[in-house]
């Protein structure tokens, strides 16, 4: 597959590079997007352009866009700003967090969508969030009314079932929007499975041979509402989360030959999460907007591990309570069709207050920060000017800084003050129709995650990590440069080459006491290649159907903080690629398709006493959908088709890797079997 990639985009970049070259093909207008003229940067895609598939939702149009890749955002991240995914919707961005964007497309009919733009560069009036290329969902001003059921059920060749059953009402009618919706599920994930534990002494001898029997269940509860109405002159949008997620694992080790005693594992939390929106967008003249964001967020989980082991006992628990407060405003300004300005601050508050017990035994043994609550005060303000100097060229440039205070309380007594610039300059150029370059450079801030202040464990691997107060940031200056060819009205090809250099790179480093925890490790480079491919096949025979493919490559180097030699980021994959196919027969009455994924490299963690290498068989799944009426979808799909494993190689030191002797290696391997998912959309 790799190599008839590489062959197909060699020889899309080798035809004319000129206009005529363009035209010697045509196609029907069902088929290609249509070209913003006053800025090329913009291509509109009809409905006309998704028929043939008969897509459902907004999500099923999203996935439909040739050469884009959807993205969710990461709702981790503290703050507003920095969690956006690459959609929005009527220009705008969602005002939730945990409410995922794939989960509010999914709700939005594809009945209710006027036209999909893909704006490349920026487009006036448009919130870039940031990136170089977004989708923007435009919806229909008429009364759009809908109900959606759903009855869903994971099958295993062992008789287990896992349903997932799902409920959403919506109604839109311009700006006035109500919709609301509920989920449940439970099931298992591929933590459920055989598999095998062999350990070999330094001298390659065996020493100890064991099956494993691993087994998992989650259930989860999740209701969604919003309304949005016409309010103070302006658009106001309410929207509330509440979610219940319980998980509950455990692995029976069960010594075949070798040292060694049976043991068990038993892994067990529950969380409860609820979230408030609020959003308000005013126009304040014919060229000016006022955008005021408010969120708030609160979250409590409980977790508990224990390990048995003859008569050996390792019991670890913990239990937090989180939260997030979110204040944002933003001013647009849009001089002409040339010049838009964007300014404006954000403030937060985040917190984490956590509490952890170890024991051995039943004797209890501190840990590093054990006990801790930690609180950020963060604030940022940003400014952005587009210039638009012809419909070919658009130039970007922004300017955030983001002042932080991080403090601790319990265990350990600390107050830091971070202050961190983050400019950004975008330039994207469109020479011709079809061709398109985009250039970014970036200084890029990382955020602190919480939890690594805060002592944890592993008690299926033995391993124990302090809290680390002392944790910075991770920054980087990112230079990305990027072309994009279009063709054959639906087809696309995209060369991205990204090059960053980091400061204070997060990793695990040694702590007094023989603890390990997550740290700070130096400066490093990463540099990206990547080549993605959207190739329509009609011309070749196959109608209605796409072959999509990525390729990708990742050099990392960093200097390891034990040895002192030169190595790759810790987790890093280092190549990367995947392949998927969908044909869609008698106007998306009947699709079906696959996606493989066809990495084979292996992710390398480093630990202090250990490393471990990580190798994931590829994944297949197979897919067949039938549309009876409109109103009406059937799907299966086929998932781990391959039965794939999953091993991982750990290399076991008495101490400090770089100065103690290998004490043992160790092999395992698990396999979680195939599985069958039965989907029933119903709309009323």
């Amino acid at each position: 597959m790799t190599k008839a990639l590489l062959l197909a985009t060699t020889m899309l970049v080798a035809a004319p590079f000129t206009a005529a070259a363009q035209t010697a093909a045509p196609t029907t207008a069902a088929q290609a997007p249509v070209v913003d003229t006053a800025q090329q940067g913009v291509l509109v895609f009809e409905p006309a352009f998704f028929a043939d598939s008969s897509p459902n939702t907004a999500l099923d149009m999203i996935a439909r866009l040739p050469g884009f890749g959807f993205d969710t955002g990461n709702t981790d991240t503290r703050g507003f700003a920095g969690a956006a995914g690459n959609v929005l919707i009527d220009g705008d961005r969602p005002s939730s967090k945990s409410d995922g964007l794939d989960g509010i497309l999914r709700r939005i009919s594809a009945a209710s969508v006027e036209r999909i733009e893909l704006i490349r560069g920026g487009a006036p009036g448009i919130d870039m969030q940031g990136r170089s290329v977004v989708a923007n969902v435009v919806l229909k001003r008429t009364v759009q009314i809908q109900t959606v059921l759903e009855a869903n059920t994971y099958v295993y060749p062992d008789g287990y079932l896992g349903p997932l059953l799902q409920a959403s009402w919506s109604r839109r009618e311009g700006e006035n929007q109500l919709e609301a919706s509920l989920s449940a599920t439970t099931d298992r994930t591929d933590g459920t499975g055989d598999g095998y534990r062999r350990r070999y002494n330094a001298a390659g001898a065996l020493i100890q041979n064991a099956d494993l029997d691993r087994w998992d269940r989650f259930r989860n509860v999740r209701g969604t509402a919003a309304w949005q109405g016409l309010a103070g002159g302006g658009r106001f949008k309410v929207n509330g989360v509440l979610g219940w997620n319980q998980a509950e694992n455990s692995i029976d080790t069960l010594i075949r030959s070798g040292a060694g005693q049976n043991e068990r594992v038993e892994n067990e939390g529950d969380e409860v999460e609820a979230e408030l929106g609020l959003n308000w967008t005013r126009p304040l003249s014919e060229r000016t907007e006022i955008e005021l964001t408010g969120l708030q967020r609160y979250e409590v989980d409980n977790d508990e591990s224990r390990s048995f082991s003859g008569l050996n006992r390792v019991a670890f628990g913990g239990e937090g309570t989180a939260g997030e407060t979110i204040g944002r405003a933003v001013l647009r300004f849009r001089q002409s069709d040339r010049w838009a300005f964007e300014g404006g601050g954000e403030a937060a508050y985040n917190f984490l207050d956590s509490a952890t017990t170890y024991a051995e035994n039943g004797v209890s043994i501190p840990l590093p920060s054990a006990s801790v609550k930690v609180e950020e005060l963060r604030g940022e303000v940003f400014g952005q000017t587009t210039w638009r100097p012809s419909p070919k060229l658009t130039v970007e440039a922004a300017l955030r800084v983001e002042v932080s205070e991080i403090s601790q309380s319990g265990d350990s007594d600390l107050t830091e003050t971070f202050v961190y610039p983050k400019p950004r300059l975008q330039l994207t150029w469109t020479p011709i129709a079809d061709h398109q370059f985009r250039f970014r450079v970036e200084r890029e801030v990382g955020q602190l995650d919480f939890g690594d202040f805060v002592a944890s464990a592993d008690v299926d691997l033995n391993q124990v990590e302090g809290g680390n107060p002392d944790l910075e940031p991770a920054k980087a200056w990112t230079m990305e440069a990027v072309y994009e060819r279009r063709f054959w009205g639906e087809g696309a090809l995209t060369f991205t080459l990204i090059h960053a250099e980091f400061e204070d790179r997060i990793d695990v480093i040694p702590l007094t006491g023989g603890f390990e925890a997550v740290g700070n490790i130096g400066s490093g480079t990463s540099d990206v290649q990547q080549v993605v491919l959207t190739l329509p096949l009609d011309r070749l025979g196959v109608p209605n159907a796409r072959l999509d493919g990525r390729v990708t490559f990742n050099q990392t180097s960093v200097t390891d903080p034990l040895t002192g030699e030169d190595r790759p980021f810790s987790g890093r994959v280092e190549f990367g690629c995947g392949v998927s196919f969908r044909q869609d027969l008698r106007g998306g009455r009947w699709s079906y398709g696959f996606e493989h994924g066809c990495n084979i490299d292996n992710p390398v963690q480093y630990r202090i006493r250990e490393v471990r290498f990580i190798e994931e068989e590829p994944f297949v799944t197979l897919f067949a959908q039938w549309k009876p009426r409109e109103d009406l979808t059937v799907r299966v799909d086929l998932g781990n088709a391959t039965d794939r494993e999953s091993r991982r190689e750990r290399f076991v030191y008495s101490g400090p890797r770089n100065a103690a002797p290998l004490s043992f290696r160790e092999e395992r391997g698990t396999r979680m079997s195939p599985w069958v998912f039965i989907q029933l959309r119903k709309t009323l």
